[in-house]
């Protein structure tokens, strides 16, 4: 009995700590676009003069980047908590706040390896939706009626918020511990990021494919781009 009340205590505390991070991160963290296209063109060789043109890639070039990014944030975030963790349950709330922004970067990323920017208000939405449905949140039918983005993101970052705070509470009470609970907490970490960043690849994914079969369906074969025998399979 005292350990599920420990249990719901901690679901509680992490949930608020996920919360103040998620909505510090939607505030402050955004990755700036031109220089990430920079680094995308670099590091890839990608044939690309700004994130509409991923489309003619298709899936099959952009998956692997997508994995590597999610490698890369998961590694991160590892490292993140590996050196918070030291201070056991103290650490839990600045590594929340560090852990929703190394989320957030990764979604913006993955967002515009799929071809899709967030400079406009829907694209705001839009961007929102795609960490709700990586973080499991059931949005219902009549969530995103049309209204206001400084209503809509809100609720959906604390949404959000509870979803990550409830996961991540599943599996963080073992670094209660002080410095025992750092190797814990970097493992945590890491899985943690890796599977939130595939579900939110997958999200992206389908968006991208959908796009793809209302372009190939808009325009007639004879003119379609050469750029697609990517978008076959993947």
């Amino acid at each position: 009995m005292a350990k599920g009340k420990e249990k719901a205590w901690l679901k509680q505390v992490l949930s608020s700590s996920a919360q103040a991070g998620f909505r510090r991160a939607y505030q402050q963290v955004r990755i700036d676009e031109a220089k990430y296209l920079r680094h995308v063109q670099r590091a890839y060789r990608l044939p690309i003069r700004d994130w509409q043109e991923m489309f003619y890639l298709g899936p099959r070039v952009i998956n692997p980047i997508a994995a590597r990014t999610i490698a890369a944030a998961s590694k991160m975030a590892a490292l993140e908590g590996m050196g918070l963790g030291l201070g056991g349950f103290l650490t839990a709330i600045p590594d929340m706040g560090i852990l929703a922004a190394i989320t957030l970067r990764t979604l913006q990323k993955l967002s515009l390896l799929y071809g899709f920017e967030y400079a406009t208000d829907d694209e705001v939405v839009s961007l929102w939706v795609a960490a709700a449905s990586a973080a499991g949140v059931d949005l219902g039918r009549d969530f995103l009626e049309k209204q206001a983005v400084e209503r809509v993101v809100p609720r959906l970052v604390d949404q959000v918020a509870v979803k990550v705070g409830a996961e991540v509470a599943e599996k963080w009470a073992g670094r209660i511990v002080p410095v025992v609970s750092a190797g814990v907490a970097g493992a945590i970490n890491y899985y943690f990021v890796r599977s939130w960043g595939r579900r939110a690849q997958k999200h992206f994914l389908e968006r991208h494919r959908a796009v793809l079969a209302q372009q190939s369906r808009r325009v007639p074969a004879a003119s379609a781009p050469p750029l697609l025998p990517a978008a076959e399979n993947g």
